[in-house]
């Protein structure tokens, strides 16, 4: 059985491919930054995973963060990509195999440049799971 933030995770990136204008705006979704990929994408940071357990289970706590990234001149189109992956994840996510979602919450989002780097826009959630 894959861990919980896997399984979370998964299930984060089926909730952002079956939005259209998402996918319609970025080149895709992955699992770090590419080496060569198009404007504008979305890469998966690294997540946290803390105990959440209780007297009778099994449970953790999830950080779970998006970097949207963008060449452009201004961050317009960034801020654009950030407003529809928050849209796709407003329903929630789907419980994955394994594993039951109590609590699925936006956290926060931070826009950063420097003067040598693209847009980096920050999308943060978190996710308290059971095990089933």
């Amino acid at each position: 059985m894959s861990s919980a933030l896997e399984a979370v995770q998964r299930q984060l990136v089926i909730g952002l491919d079956g939005h259209a204008p998402l996918m319609g705006l970025i080149s895709g979704i992955y699992d770090g930054p590419p080496p060569r990929a198009a404007f504008p994408y979305i890469a998966l940071a690294t997540g946290a995973s803390l105990d959440w357990s209780h007297k009778g289970g099994v449970g953790r706590e999830l950080s779970l963060a998006l970097t949207v990234h963008d060449d452009g001149d201004t961050a317009a189109r960034l801020h654009r990509v950030m407003a529809l992956v928050e849209d796709a994840l407003e329903p929630g996510l789907d419980d994955p195999a394994g594993w039951q979602i109590v609590t699925f919450d936006f956290r926060r989002t931070r826009v950063l440049r420097s003067a040598v780097s693209p847009w980096s826009g920050l999308i943060e959630y978190r996710a308290r799971v059971l095990k089933v």
